[in-house]
């Protein structure tokens, strides 16, 4: 293929995901007018942040969707090091939350909102070192999410 078939054939593809998402994002506000609960995205359900303090403070800030919460338990935090051989645990703090009865936890600490967790590193982080980031939430209307696990590099 030449470069201009090259070129036309990747903003083909392009348009059509867009399209595609698009036409997804439709089909679930249609049926959210509609009264029918449908799951967001974790992205969407539980964006977050992560923010240096300073060297070995950080914070972890999500902004949670209405009607979306996260479970006390399942929050986790480790510390990468030595090309992913070493995983240190990380002390971090949980601010107030509110007492659930969760019909697939029972009793649980639960957060809705905006949730700042301070996180204090055991070392100094150094260039290749990441921050393992775990959670789960659910939805109140009864869909939960499975646990999630996110990897991101400590330094920029």
């Amino acid at each position: 293929m030449n470069k201009k078939r090259i070129s036309l054939f990747i903003l083909v593809l392009l348009f059509s995901q867009r399209d595609l998402a698009q036409t997804e994002t439709n089909r679930i506000i249609s049926l959210q007018l509609k009264g029918q609960n449908v799951p967001l995205s974790v992205k969407d359900a539980f964006p977050y942040h992560l923010s240096i303090i300073d060297q070995v403070k950080y914070q972890v800030t999500w902004q949670l969707a209405p009607g979306h919460y996260l479970y006390g338990h399942a929050f986790e935090f480790k510390m990468i090091r030595d090309q992913n051989t070493l995983k240190l645990p990380i002390e971090f703090q949980l601010p107030i939350g509110i007492n659930k009865k969760d019909q697939f936890f029972g009793d649980v600490l639960a957060f809705y909102d905006n949730v700042s967790i301070s996180l204090t590193l055991p070392a100094v982080p150094l260039t290749e070192d990441k921050i393992i980031i775990e959670y789960q939430g659910c939805a109140d209307w009864g869909f939960c999410y499975p646990p999630q696990s996110d990897s991101l590099v400590l330094l920029p």
